[in-house]
């Protein structure tokens, strides 16, 4: 089933910086991972990935190094940085609160709406 962008777009500094925090890892590297872990819910465009890692490096939540894959070619690597590291745990609270919110709202259990 394919999910909505804005759906998937206020996710991606958590999920990003979730794999992150596993390894470091280049953005096609990155882009798989997520496609695997979801069941290909998460297939983001390389002209998607990009943005958002360059984003989260401005910010200092993550940093790039080049070194070479297993292939022996030169990629771009991304690593989290402490300050991203904290950031994480932030997401991570925010989605909480949000998703069980979410829950709450279709759920119907408060107001003894039958759920979906």
């Amino acid at each position: 089933m394919k999910i909505d962008k804005g759906l998937i777009g206020g996710s991606t500094n958590l999920l990003v910086l979730t794999l992150l925090s596993e390894k470091d890892m280049y953005g096609y590297e990155i882009i798989k991972e997520l496609e695997d872990r979801s069941d290909n819910t998460f297939e983001l465009k390389e002209g998607t990935l990009y943005p958002i890692l360059h984003r989260l490096e401005n910010d200092g939540f993550v940093k790039s190094y080049r070194a070479k894959g297993s292939t022996g070619k030169e990629r771009k690597y991304y690593q989290i940085t402490t300050k991203g590291e904290k950031q994480l745990i932030e997401e991570r609270r925010q989605w909480q609160v949000f998703s069980t919110s979410v829950n709450k709202v279709i759920g119907g259990e408060k107001h003894g709406i039958s759920k979906i």
